[in-house]
């Protein structure tokens, strides 16, 4: 068999971690902690996760902002901020900084969380976070086949984007240009909006958005 050339780099990193007598299940996790405790449940685990900086909470409200009143202009379905869990599997749940599930998916959206998949997560990264953080929360969304994410890296001023393909995903990495949804029909945003200082209007860019409806309508 051949030899992957696949480089392996190894990091040395500190985390704090809550630990249980035994593995937690969702259900028990979203009991234990409420709404406005950032946690994640990874192998049964309770994992905090780290104060967000202002500018990550910056583009947090303005991009939960632009998403919400574009959706719910043409009624296209659910959008959640960061406090809302998606469970994974039975000991698994994350916190995207923001999702959104389309009309016909809204049975997914319940009272504790995602049960099902998201049809968009979107994670703004910080410079806290770290390889293994990054790579395992890919890993959880590949695993319940979310059909699109962007990683929105604060410090290198990039997009990461997948989408799902024929059972596989598709990655592209962008720096500036036009950033197009494949599942919010017509959704639109220029890379280089989100890395301004100060950030665009938002009620700006939300007129601006829905001048260009979705093509489906």
């Amino acid at each position: 068999m051949a030899r992957s050339s696949l480089a392996l780099t190894e990091v040395r990193e500190e985390r704090r971690i809550l630990l249980p007598p035994r593995p937690l299940t969702f259900d028990e996790f979203v009991a234990l902690f409420g709404e406005d405790e950032a946690v994640e449940l990874v192998d049964g685990m309770v994992i905090p996760l780290m104060a967000a900086k202002d500018i990550h909470e910056d583009l947090f409200r303005w991009l939960l902002f632009v998403l919400v009143a574009y959706v719910e202009a043409f009624r296209l379905g659910i959008v959640r901020g960061s406090r809302t869990p998606v469970r994974i599997s039975l000991h698994r749940a994350r916190l995207p900084d923001l999702l959104f599930v389309r009309a016909e998916h809204a049975d997914i959206v319940q009272e504790d969380g995602i049960f099902g998949t998201p049809d968009l997560v979107v994670e703004i990264l910080s410079p806290s976070d770290t390889l293994s953080r990054l790579l395992a929360l890919e890993a959880d969304y590949r695993s319940i086949g979310v059909p699109e994410m962007w990683f929105i890296d604060l410090t290198k001023k990039q997009v990461r984007i997948l989408w799902k393909r024929d059972g596989n995903y598709e990655v592209r990495t962008m720096r500036k240009g036009v950033l197009r949804s494949k599942v919010v029909d017509g959704f639109w945003l220029r890379v280089e909006w989100l890395f301004q200082k100060p950030l665009p209007n938002a009620w700006e860019t939300v007129q601006r958005l829905l001048g260009s409806p979705p093509s489906s309508r």
